[in-house]
């Protein structure tokens, strides 16, 4: 695009949208710096002449097109109004957004603006949001249900977003504790070799849950909390036998359960208690031979009432944009050559 002091007419057959760009918002916020944003903008809309003169904004072309450019700056403005930046990141989702419900793509009625400001956690100077339309679905899902599983690959936010909504809900008094577990299944490394105690041994695989917390925690009152057991971080094994009441529950790297495993867990579900489940069934560690429980427990208890699935995608990857990109060439490679994370079955059940 072009900055110009004149307004391009629209020639036979286009249509124009004109924007005006309130005082109270510098330019700088709506084209990015360097322009970046508007960048963006161009590049998505390549049969558009986008025009700025001053604080206006105009647009000709075709008139499907314009009118998403249109939408695209009322969300943008939107979004501002509450005081949040957008991002290039940001302005790529929201064209998409628009784009899968210009054709028809879409399922539901939230705007980009309604998935980019809302709020989950607000912690240490900085808020915790959904970014795309599957997380801020996967988010809502959380406070509808009472067991709710986030299956999709690495990337999509699955546990962050599970987490925050537990540090929420005990901030919030809705439940008295959080507990985070996961299964300590080896990915090709064996526990055994591993120098330390059990608990030693046991640590790494947990290490993320508490790399989560301290984002949204200060990191001085962890400690306190787990001591009092108002945070408790441990592996899947310690569930058995337990029932668990008044807790917001996070299972993650559920792919990497047994079917008896998944349903020990899931039984450990007490009184105004909420269970989140969290795993990529692409990424299973197990022993050939044995089931993934998160694969299984889809078929069983789909449809159930107060069961909630929400299925995130690479297009929800929030990580470098290479990782989805990594994603579906991975995914890509499983359907054209029959094999599973890129290893044909019978060479990985012989290996193991």
């Amino acid at each position: 695009m072009t900055q110009t002091p004149t307004a391009h007419t629209p020639a036979q057959g286009q249509s124009r949208a004109q924007f005006t760009v309130p005082a109270k918002h510098p330019m700088v916020t709506v084209l990015g710096s360097g322009d970046a944003l508007l960048r963006v903008i161009e590049k998505a809309f390549p049969a558009a002449d986008i025009h700025v003169r001053g604080n206006e904004i105009s647009a000709v072309g075709d008139a499907g097109e314009v009118a998403l450019v249109q939408r695209l700056f009322d969300e943008m403005m939107l979004v501002l109004r509450t005081g949040q930046p957008m991002t290039e990141d940001a302005v790529e989702r929201s064209i998409a957004m628009l784009r899968a419900s210009e054709n028809g793509e879409g399922d539901g009625q939230e705007t980009p603006a309604e998935v980019l400001t809302q709020n989950i956690l607000s912690s240490r100077g900085r808020t915790i949001r959904p970014k795309t339309l599957n997380q801020k679905r996967y988010v809502d899902a959380i406070d509808k249900h009472t067991i709710v599983f986030g299956i999709g690959p690495a990337g999509t936010g699955k546990t962050y977003l599970a987490m925050a909504k537990a540090v929420q809900a005990l901030q919030a008094k809705q439940v008295s504790r959080i507990i985070l577990t996961r299964p300590a299944v080896e990915a090709g490394e064996r526990l055994g070799f591993l120098p330390g105690t059990l608990y030693d041994k046991i640590d790494p695989y947990l290490r993320p849950l508490y790399d989560a917390l301290h984002d949204m925690l200060d990191p001085d009152s962890i400690p306190r909390l787990m001591a009092a057991g108002t945070i408790e971080v441990a592996p899947l094994a310690y569930m058995r036998g337990r029932t668990l009441n008044d807790a917001f529950i996070i299972l993650d790297e559920a792919q990497n359960t047994s079917p008896e495993q998944m349903k020990m867990f899931l039984t450990r579900l007490g009184f105004e208690s909420k269970i989140v489940i969290t795993g990529d069934v692409t990424q299973v560690d197990l022993p050939s031979g044995t089931k993934s429980g998160l694969r299984q427990v889809q078929d069983i208890l789909e449809g159930l009432d107060g069961v909630h699935f929400s299925r995130l995608t690479s297009s929800d990857v929030v990580r470098h944009k290479l990782v989805g990109r990594i994603v579906d060439a991975y995914e890509k490679y499983d359907s054209q050559n029959g094999t599973e994370n890129g290893t044909h079955q019978g060479a990985r059940n012989k290996r193991k």
